[in-house]
């Protein structure tokens, strides 16, 4: 089993976003702080800002949403997806491109975070 902790804006978006979109299952929920979906061998922390992990570190830099660090999520029919989510209002920071190994793009979840979709040449 594999983990992630993404730290999101608001965990109760961030739980109907990847429910909707990408078929996790919501684990586990602990307040409006803290919550775990799960798809297949993914494990997702999602921690709001009142979370332990949102906490300033020693130097003054704080925790914070976004960034360029991303999961991938393997899918069958990229176009399909991403049109739907486009309808849904959802975020992407580039269009799809196509590459030798095959096609991605990056969504962003509620929070910015990046999701990269890949469909396999």
């Amino acid at each position: 089993m594999t983990t992630i902790r993404y730290l999101v804006d608001d965990v109760e978006t961030s739980i109907e976003f990847y429910t909707k979109h990408f078929g996790f299952t919501l684990t586990q929920k602990m307040g409006p702080a803290f919550a775990i979906i799960s798809k297949d061998d993914l494990n997702i922390w999602l921690s709001g800002p009142q979370a332990s992990a949102a906490r300033p570190m020693p130097d003054g830099r704080q925790p914070e949403a976004g960034g360029w660090n991303r999961f991938v999520i393997e899918v069958d029919d990229i176009e399909s997806l991403v049109a739907s989510m486009k309808s849904a209002g959802i975020l992407f920071r580039n269009e799809i491109i196509t590459g030798p190994g095959g096609k991605q793009i990056l969504a962003e979840d509620p929070s910015g975070n990046p999701i990269e979709i890949f469909e396999p040449a």
